[in-house]
């Protein structure tokens, strides 16, 4: 325990930095043991609480900053290509866009503390064209917000953090191997749903082959697109004959789409 905590003191302060940095670049590196660790240094006098804040919210902001400007130059296929890292791609894109959409910039506020809307706030912001200045207020309001919250955490609590980091070496492996246990489950039981899903879905799927074969036919097909406003927003073509709308309004729309033939719904 004590070569850990003696090379955080001596390099805290960088550590902080990078991994910040990197978690929010979308690396598998998580930031709140850290920003726990420094808080609880902090709070023993070994660091500085407000160098550590100021390291940790320049870190997120620069990062934060580079899928903006990704976000404005690719469009929505950044946000397609960042989900399908997510254990739940299919709902991925559909969950954060709606999110946005609802609230916006403010959603940059709370983004650190929500998994799934953490990693495309940013380039979303991008998508949208938000104005630079407004970006990096509220992005940077938000960061405040997150950093303070862990690191004050561990500021409060240093003298519990000492004694969980002891138990927790006691465990040993044991530790080690609960919680492998029960990352494993999780993620087994996200892929168990997410096969079941699409296995589903195979059963009332056309191929977009067989769908022109149709329409060449002249066969009556009434074509729906579902796709969301960002996705019609950046390609706003569609299929001929196609009706659009979005998902979010289909019961008040129903009315609108012909039921004497087939209907086939598309989306991204």
């Amino acid at each position: 325990m004590q070569p850990t905590i003696a090379f955080l003191i001596r390099h805290g302060y960088l550590v902080l930095f990078l991994v910040v940095f990197l978690e929010q670049l979308g690396l598998p590196v998580p930031s709140f043991p850290v920003l726990l660790a420094v808080g609880a240094l902090a709070g023993s006098g070994q660091m500085s609480w407000g160098v550590a804040l100021a390291l940790a919210i320049f870190a997120a902001v620069l990062s934060d900053g580079f899928w903006f400007a990704i976000g404005r130059r690719r469009g929505s296929t950044v946000l397609r290509w960042i989900c399908k890292l997510s254990l739940e791609p299919d709902s991925c894109v559909r969950r954060t866009q709606d999110i946005y959409v609802r609230h916006g910039g403010k959603s940059l506020l709370v983004a650190k503390f929500i998994p799934g809307l953490n990693a495309v706030a940013a380039p979303l912001a991008g998508i949208f064209r938000m104005r630079l200045y407004q970006f990096l207020l509220f992005d940077a309001c938000g960061v405040l917000f997150w950093a303070t919250s862990y690191i004050g955490l561990g500021y409060v609590f240093t003298d519990q953090l000492e004694d969980v980091a002891k138990y927790s070496l006691r465990l040993g492996q044991f530790l080690v191997v609960l919680l492998a246990g029960a990352l494993v489950a999780y993620i087994g039981r996200k892929y168990y749903q997410r096969k079941k899903f699409l296995r589903e879905l195979k059963i009332a799927r056309i191929r977009p082959a067989e769908l022109k074969q149709m329409l060449d036919a002249g066969e009556l097909v009434q074509i729906v697109d579902l796709r969301h406003s960002v996705d019609f927003e950046a390609e706003p073509s569609t299929l001929p004959g196609a009706i659009h709308f979005d998902p979010q309004d289909i019961d008040t729309l129903i009315p609108e789409i012909a039921m004497d033939r087939d209907v086939v719904l598309y989306c991204t």
